[in-house]
């Protein structure tokens, strides 16, 4: 029996087709391509609002990508959490992020091909920092970091460029903060500053 909805090979097309119909009759556009890579780690930003991640879900179907996505664990109660697991969602225990980490990359060096979608605010709410687990989970595991986003100012969601881990957090944020400076969440006063706590640099 398939895990997830990404490996019902019936059921993919058409969620595929229902995903571009619902972006096209809601005024949305596509930009960008995803990386051709068999592992990669997707941010996914900003996060301010629970339609991010039905949308997210739509272009992971439009772009033919078997993601795995981290949600909050509250949201894993019955009947949503067996529909939310079907749609690659993994609940996520804040409390235990070191652990995450860890079970992350080891996840990935175990796999041939591995999608996980990360948001790196780690909240809807507004918060001062990003988290860092997504940057570590990818320098960890040896995979680049794909910058995905749903702008809702442009109505647009896809992918933006590629940045591989250097090790160096304080200049790869800066390229990835440049990105999403013009980026536009929901609920704009609710969006979370792009920098992460052990970082210096300048605002953009």
């Amino acid at each position: 029996m398939p895990r997830t909805v990404y490996e019902t090979r019936l059921i993919r097309p058409v969620l595929r087709w229902l995903a571009l119909i619902i972006y096209r009759c809601s005024g949305w556009k596509i930009e960008g391509s995803k990386p051709d890579l068999a592992k990669y780690v997707i941010i996914a930003a900003p996060h301010t609002s629970n339609w991010d991640f039905f949308y997210t879900v739509c272009l992971a179907f439009i772009f033919g990508i078997k993601t795995q996505l981290m949600m909050k664990a509250d949201w894993f109660f019955w009947p949503a959490g067996p529909i939310l697991r079907w749609l690659g969602a993994i609940p996520v225990d804040r409390n235990r992020s070191n652990s995450i980490v860890a079970q992350s990359i080891a996840a990935f060096r175990q796999r041939e091909e591995m999608v996980l979608v990360v948001p790196p605010s780690g909240t809807r709410k507004k918060v001062m920092y990003w988290k860092t687990g997504f940057y570590h989970i990818a320098h960890g595991a040896g995979v680049p970091i794909a910058l995905g986003f749903v702008d809702y100012r442009r109505k647009v969601g896809g992918f933006g460029p590629t940045v591989t881990p250097s090790g160096d957090i304080d200049g790869d944020m800066m390229a990835i903060r440049r990105f999403y400076t013009d980026i536009t969440g929901k609920y704009p006063l609710q969006e979370s500053g792009t920098r992460v706590a052990s970082t210096m640099e300048p605002p953009v």
